[in-house]
């Protein structure tokens, strides 16, 4: 029997966070991080992690378990997040992935798996190319090997086009868990709001200490990378004004939850739910509910 599993994904700023305690709390869960910038330590504010109020609401995993000088991919979260699935499951709770990393997240619940992080890297690396490809383009070069897909569009496309490129050396497994994916939406002038005003509150919340902190220790590292923190680099070294930084996190900040809505939408299978609806908690809940075969 597969290990039964909640994913929570959308674009930022969406309230996924909150969602996913909520559902830990009901259902006796604890939630593994899906975000690549919140496993580390010491940059709290501009990744938006769970507060030290929130985690002690339910526990949380994958986040602080890196330096900021150290790197960290897609591989090191699949591995890590299937332990952490494994041991969460064998106490008899239920493991709740929360997170907008989409790459993690598909690679996660794809079910396949590569001998070693280089040749993992290889696949992603593949992807990237595919995904500058049209569809048109895409569906061309499936043709070209022959290959029937039922209703193809690009996820399936690019599945096939992968075990095409790496053959044997691509693993296509089914995973081991079933997996119910909430994904959590909104009107967009009411998330970019939103997004804005979330801008404003890290900064009084004390980001341009963080950032300055990351800026004179560790400007080169890959989490110096991480929307919210290279944008102020030009204002610490005197280039641009501080209003406008702030302004380019909020931009930047916005066409990144537009790129995550694209991915899950196009990448992912995923059933969306818009939260400025009123009944969204219950439309949700219903659907653990059922999914868990809770009977209550």
């Amino acid at each position: 029997m597969k290990t039964k599993i909640i994913v929570v994904v959308g674009p930022t700023a969406v309230g996924k966070t909150a969602l996913g305690i909520e559902l830990a709390r009901q259902y006796n869960g604890e939630i593994i991080s899906g975000d690549s910038q919140q496993v580390y330590r010491q940059l709290d504010i501009g990744t938006a992690k769970a507060t030290k109020e929130e985690q002690s609401l339910a526990p949380h995993h994958l986040i602080d378990v890196r330096d900021v000088t150290e790197g960290y991919s897609a591989y090191d979260f699949v591995a890590e997040a299937s332990r952490l699935i494994k041991e969460i499951a064998g106490k008899g709770k239920l493991p709740i992935i929360v997170g907008g990393t989409g790459l993690y997240i598909q690679s996660l619940l794809e079910g396949y798996h590569l001998g070693g992080q280089v040749a993992h890297e290889e696949v992603l690396a593949y992807r990237k190319e595919l995904d500058t490809l049209s569809d048109e383009e895409l569906f061309g070069k499936i043709a070209e090997l022959g290959i029937e897909i039922p209703q193809i569009n690009r996820r399936r496309a690019m599945r096939q086009l992968e075990l095409a490129q790496f053959d044997q050396n691509l693993e296509n497994q089914e995973p081991p868990y079933e997996a119910l994916v909430i994904g959590l939406s909104d009107d967009r002038a009411v998330l970019y709001e939103r997004i804005n005003q979330r801008v404003d509150q890290m900064m009084e919340a004390g980001l341009l200490e963080e950032v300055k902190w990351l800026y004179e220790h560790h400007p080169t590292v890959q989490a110096s990378l991480g929307i919210g923190y290279k944008e102020f680099f030009p204002y610490f070294a005197g280039e641009v004004a501080l209003e406008d930084a702030i302004e380019k996190v909020k931009q930047q900040t916005r066409r990144f939850a537009k790129r995550q809505l694209t991915w899950f939408r196009n990448r992912m299978q995923v059933a969306f739910h818009m939260v400025s609806e009123p009944d969204v908690k219950n439309e949700i809940n219903q659907r653990v509910a059922d999914f868990l075969g809770d009977k209550s």
